[in-house]
């Protein structure tokens, strides 16, 4: 008889400290995640304070193109606007945050554009120099979005794995999205002489 309860309590012993150890290992895997999403906001964030600058500095020679502009600054207010809960990182939010970032990048690209068409404007050097910072900055965006994604994959393999799966459904614990290459990644650009 003590025999058996001896093996009882032993065996409710490994799976209590099984479970423990599951479900902080799932916490910690979630903060990684949270801490990688952060990253990728901050990054974003540099780019949206860059466009201040880059707008006024525009504005100075290319009076004309006042509906490009237009275009940069509401494309960053909705960029602004757009939050996502690092508890809430659904396929859904996250597609929802890169369209508006992407709307932000498109802007900027059109912006850009414009300076070819003003030789004062490419040769200002406040202008090249809000353009190398912007260039920086996408190559962290970049940067921040794969580790974001490298973390979110790990983190989702451990949730879906047996056992911690049934850790992970019994104490809420979801998948987390992933950021996606643009539906015009795979086109080839269109170019003109």
């Amino acid at each position: 008889m003590k025999k058996g309860i001896i093996i009882i309590i032993v065996a409710v012993a490994v799976i209590a400290v099984w479970a423990v150890s599951g479900y902080n290992g799932l916490v910690s895997s979630e903060e990684n995640v949270k801490s990688a999403w952060s990253q990728v906001e901050n990054v974003y964030q540099r780019r949206l304070d860059l466009i201040p600058n880059l707008v006024a500095t525009v504005k100075g020679y290319a009076e004309h193109e006042q509906e490009t502009l237009e275009s940069v600054v509401a494309a960053r207010s909705r960029a602004t606007q757009i939050t996502v809960d690092p508890g809430q990182l659904t396929e859904e939010n996250i597609a929802a945050y890169q369209e508006a970032q992407g709307e932000i990048g498109a802007a900027i690209g059109r912006l850009l554009a414009i300076s070819e068409n003003y030789p004062d404007l490419k040769a200002n050097q406040n202008f090249k120099e809000l353009q190398a910072e912007l260039a920086g900055t996408e190559n962290r965006i970049a940067t921040e979005r794969r580790k974001y994604n490298e973390t979110a994959k790990a983190y989702n393999t451990m949730v879906r794995r047996f056992p911690r799966n049934l850790l992970a459904s019994m104490f809420g614990f979801g998948q987390k999205g992933y950021f996606e290459a643009d539906a015009n990644a795979s086109a080839a650009p269109k170019v003109e002489f």
